[in-house]
């Protein structure tokens, strides 16, 4: 009876993962495969092109599908399906996502703001890692040589610039060639500028819709998508019994050695078109952290890989039949009263395709963005509910230019493809390196396996990277000076905010300086908490002597504050504060270190202040009880460790919680809670929040008091009581606005890049302020030069 029950309960746990499973594979369509799905459109037309159409006969178009089947069948199914979804980063994935796994196993992060905590992070290590594993001679000789280290982030930032290369020339060449339709004479016969401003006005529609979501779009057209692959699939099989059936034959690989040994120099050159047949694999990697490994593998195996293979055939079989059709191979393949609505998909196909690449450009900027390698941007979260969902105006009206540039610069779809293919094949190539390290240090295999993988692969990609690099003329040049111009970005803006936290890390304030002082610092403390923000984890910055003897007075509570990044894609709320102390008990100043993934949603805490009182509460009695259990006091070091403070629980902490705003029914507080016991200052702040209805007023005011029921110690009740005090006064947020400049001794490279390049990205781009999301009104900025 018992296995009855237990055998029934499976057979509902499967129906539902079933359903669940085949949901995420059919949204999939919209956001993953858009891209690759519409490489039929000019697949045949890129790789015909040039001096490959004095070649065209029916062996030449056999080897042609011959190659791209292979191709097809190797790296998306065999790389990408079976071995690369499986280097997931905690359910993420993209270049940066194996650049992660990489500084978490082995020490390549060239900024050293990591701490031992971090590890203790339950999405730091996947399940099952053997952290006891004896390092090998190979990883120390990586960690050693700092030169390494930093050609590995350089060649992680060209493959992530590679990726907005594609985000610009996909909405381009994919709408471009669904356009392209409209040329035939037994259609529109639309001449060539035509095609391109209609194309053009289809693009700044399609960016002008990215603040409404990217994803939103995409799911609701995922039907489209389908409806797509399900169409050229079967007019792909329409064509191989109506024009040639014989076309199975070319399934043999015998059919590429034909091939190559008719065409030579020039079939090896072709391969920059045939690679176009797998623009868009990378996105089933990409896109890994909006749904499963297991739903993008149903999805490609059960519709993406049967129905492009038919697409293909059946388009080879065409030509075999109509070599003079090669200039637009696809819509002539069509049988003419399906003409209209395949057009009308392929276009909402390839507006589709273009999305899911556009909002793969967002998380990548993002990625480097939180890893400290790109200006600071505004990032707009598009969902509530769902994570990654970003739009990011700046980088958006950019790609939009730069689409237009390149529609308006080439007109050609051949010339587009060349540059096209060089993009996506170099992040495939980025993709096979980082994944050869993955197995060595993250998965624990030999390092043979890593070199087997590393040469089949690489050599497959390799073959297409020299035959696209061979059209760096004829358009190829386009993500190459694309990628240098986002690098120099990207490695300046890094190297600029390495070198200061260098600065930070090498001129901190002594202990000893601060225990001079005595607990009043040297001045007068006022009631309050002064946040002081910084990048160190460790130590106090310089820029705290600066304030001491630039400022009369300072607030009594100090907590100095660090924001960092963690490599790992999500940290739990549970998680996300480590709190300490810095100095004796009496000087009443504390270290809090919030710690966010590269994935992680950093948006404006309305409830940050009482977090931060509950968590340095709650370290309050932690310490105080560690103290008891062991007989010693935790005073002995001046700068003690740091605890994991959870802060969606309030037991323990000593404090009850009291809601201190009453509602007047029109959604404003009569009673709020003042930053300030000066009248003057409350005024102040009262017009500020009747001004500000929108955010400020709906805040939910409480009111912190020492539970009276729980025993609390003498020492722990005073600082408790001095915490809260403090925060009735009010809190202040305390930043530093930094100068950096180049030592006068420093080389011109140097000098330039700090003084003139690194100084007009922090000009022109976001304040920290404005990315801390500190409130204006409570805002003090003390100016301070730092020579790097």
């Amino acid at each position: 009876m018992d296995e009855e029950i237990g055998g029934a309960a499976r057979q509902v746990q499967w129906k539902s993962y079933g359903k669940t499973l085949s949901l995420l594979a059919f949204q999939s369509f919209g956001v993953v495969y858009g891209d690759l799905s519409t490489s039929p459109l000019y697949v045949y037309r890129n790789s015909l092109s040039g001096r490959l159409n004095d070649y065209i006969d029916e062996t030449t178009i056999f080897g042609l599908f011959s190659l791209i089947f292979w191709t097809f069948t190797l790296v998306p199914l065999l790389k990408y399906v079976i071995i690369v979804l499986r280097a997931d980063d905690n359910g993420e994935g993209g270049t940066f996502a194996l650049y992660s796994l990489l500084c978490r196993h082995a020490k390549f992060s060239l900024l050293p703001n990591q701490q031992a905590a971090d590890e203790e992070l339950s999405t730091y290590y996947q399940p099952g890692t053997d952290r006891t594993a004896v390092s090998s001679p190979f990883k120390r000789f990586l960690e050693k040589h700092r030169k390494l280290r930093t050609c590995l982030l350089l060649f992680v930032l060209f493959g992530a610039c590679m990726v907005i290369g594609d985000g610009v020339l996909t909405p381009t060449i994919s709408v471009l060639s669904a356009i392209s339709g409209l040329q035939d004479p037994a259609t529109s016969g639309l001449a060539d500028g035509w095609i391109v401003f209609i194309a053009c006005v289809v693009l700044v529609g399609l960016f002008a819709l990215q603040h409404r979501g990217t994803h939103r779009v995409a799911f609701m057209f995922a039907p489209v998508v389908v409806l797509w692959l399900l169409g050229i699939g079967i007019i792909g099989l329409y064509n191989i019994i109506h024009w040639n059936p014989r076309i199975f034959v070319a399934l043999s690989p015998h059919y590429i050695v034909k091939f190559f040994k008719r065409t030579g120099r020039d079939g090896w050159i072709s391969l920059g078109g045939v690679l176009l047949a797998i623009t868009g694999t990378e996105a089933m990697f990409a896109d890994l952290g909006h749904f499963t490994a297991a739903s993008i593998r149903l999805a490609f195996v059960g519709v993406i890989y049967p129905c492009l293979v038919l697409q293909y055939m059946g388009q080879a079989a065409f030509l075999s039949k109509n070599m003079s059709a090669v200039y637009n191979s696809f819509y002539l393949s069509i049988p003419s009263p399906l003409f209209w609505p395949v057009f009308v998909i392929a276009t909402l196909a390839a507006i589709v395709g273009s999305q899911a690449i556009i909002s793969a450009t967002f998380s990548i900027v993002k990625q480097c963005l939180a890893l400290g390698c790109f200006p600071r941007v505004k990032v707009v979260h598009t969902s509530r509910w769902i994570h990654g969902q970003i739009y990011i105006p700046e980088i958006n009206w950019i790609l939009m230019v730069l689409c237009l540039a390149v529609a308006l610069g080439f007109r050609d779809i051949t010339v587009i493809g060349n540059a096209y293919g060089l993009a996506c094949i170099a992040v495939m190539f980025v993709t096979t390196c980082l994944m050869s390290l993955v197995i060595i240090f993250v998965w624990q295999k030999n390092i043979l396996i890593s070199l087997l993988f590393l040469v089949f692969f690489g050599a497959v990609e390799g073959a297409y990277l020299s035959a696209a690099v061979m059209k760096v003329p004829q358009g190829g040049w386009a993500p190459i000076a694309l990628a240098l111009v986002f690098m120099s970005i990207m490695y300046v803006w890094h190297y600029g905010t390495r070198r200061k936290y260098m600065f930070d890390l090498q001129n901190k304030v002594s202990m000893k300086w601060i225990l001079n002082l005595g607990p009043s610092l040297g001045i007068m403390r006022v009631p309050g908490i002064g946040l002081i923000y910084t990048e160190l984890v460790t130590g106090v910055p310089a820029i705290f002597s600066h304030f001491v003897t630039n400022l009369p007075a300072f607030h009594q509570v100090l907590v100095f504050v660090c924001v960092k990044s963690v490599p790992v894609p999500y940290v739990p709320v549970d998680e996300r504060y480590l709190i300490g102390r810095i100095g004796p008990r009496e000087y009443r100043m504390y270290r809090c270190i919030v710690r966010y993934g590269y994935k992680d949603v950093q948006k404006d805490d309305e409830n940050f202040e009482n977090h931060l009182v509950m968590s340095i509460a709650r370290f309050i009695q932690m310490e105080a009880e560690e103290s008891a259990s062991s007989g010693r006091s935790c005073e002995s070091s001046p700068e003690g460790r740091m605890a994991v403070v959870h802060t969606t629980d309030t037991t323990g902490t000593g404090l009850v919680v009291r809601d201190s705003s009453v509602d007047d029914g029109c959604g404003t507080s009569q009673q709020l809670t003042r930053s300030s016991k000066s009248e003057t200052l409350r005024s102040l702040q009262s017009i500020y929040e009747l001004e500000s209805v929108g955010s400020v007023s709906r805040r939910r005011r409480v009111r912190f008091q020492i539970d009276e029921e729980e025993r609390v110690d003498p020492q722990v009740r005073d600082e408790l009581s001095d915490l809260l005090d403090a925060k009735e006064a009010g809190v202040a947020y305390i930043i530093g606005h930094s100068y950096v400049k180049a030592r006068k001794n420093s080389n011109f490279l140097k000098t330039f890049a700090i003084n003139y390049a690194y100084s007009f990205l922090r000009k022109n781009c976001r304040g920290p302020s404005v990315t801390l999301h500190i409130p204006h009104i409570s805002l003090i900025e003390v100016g301070m030069i730092y020579y790097v």
